[in-house]
């Protein structure tokens, strides 16, 4: 494990990811995992709440180039590298099908679900989907929530995809990890990518870590806020936060 702002992360990279998310399935035990970036880190750094979401036992693995290069620059040993959560998503779902991991997406629209369980099941013949659900926007109801984690239940899932925007993605993992429990995996922008209605930035600009550039280009009206205050919060904790894990 190491630590960057307020963030514990695992040590991995995105094959040793794949093997992790698909041995806690093993497991059989309720785990929250989470992709982390940038964001991610500044809003644990202003909110306690976020942070305890994301502390142990949760599993964090480092999505953005820039906790690679804080890691860096701090030598940390071993380094944190990058696990990009669009790419897990599809190695899970080809590498899980020798195993019979079954997946339920919960999130997004109902186009989006219905685009990309076909999608996945063109790339991937043999997965299987047991379960998509398009929550609603609003908070649920605790009565609501129990209709929805029965359905999960009755699907005989093993692993739920997560998609409904950070932070709000984080909490119901974990509120899913610890009710099923199952292994829950807050993903982020990865069912759009996947299903095809959200454009991926060009491969040298995510080899640049210049992958939120695109996207604040493309979504200026709705990110230009999280960017441009969320990065300043994210370049203070990284630099300001204790450097060891505390015992």
């Amino acid at each position: 494990m190491q630590r960057v702002g307020p963030v514990e992360f695992a040590v991995s990279d995105p094959q040793l990811a794949c093997r992790r998310i698909l041995d806690l399935v093993r497991e059989g035990q309720g785990r929250h995992v989470h992709l982390a970036n940038a964001y991610t880190i500044a809003l644990a750094d202003k909110s306690a709440a976020y942070r305890q979401v994301l502390a142990t036992p949760a599993v964090n693995f480092p999505d953005g180039k820039p906790i690679g290069w804080v890691s860096r620059l701090r030598r940390q040993s071993p380094r944190l590298r990058q696990v990009r959560g669009p790419q897990l998503f599809l190695d899970v779902f080809d590498q899980g099908r020798s195993r019979g991991t079954r997946h339920y997406l919960l999130g997004s629209t109902p186009d989006v679900l219905a685009r990309l369980e076909v999608r996945l099941g063109d790339l991937f013949p043999g997965v299987e989907i047991v379960g998509t659900e398009s929550p609603h926007f609003r908070a649920l109801s605790v009565s609501e929530h129990a209709e929805q984690d029965g359905r999960i239940r009755d699907s005989g899932a093993d692993i739920v995809w997560v998609g409904l925007g950070t932070p709000k993605q984080d909490f119901e993992a974990m509120r899913l990890a610890n009710s099923l429990p199952i292994v829950a995996i807050a993903i982020g922008a990865a069912f759009d990518f996947a299903a095809g209605t959200l454009r991926e930035a060009p491969p040298w600009m995510t080899a640049l870590g210049l992958e939120w550039s695109y996207r604040l280009l493309r979504e200026p009206k709705r990110l230009w806020r999280r960017y441009l205050f969320g990065n300043a919060r994210f370049l203070k904790a990284a630099i300001f936060a204790p450097t060891r894990l505390e015992q």
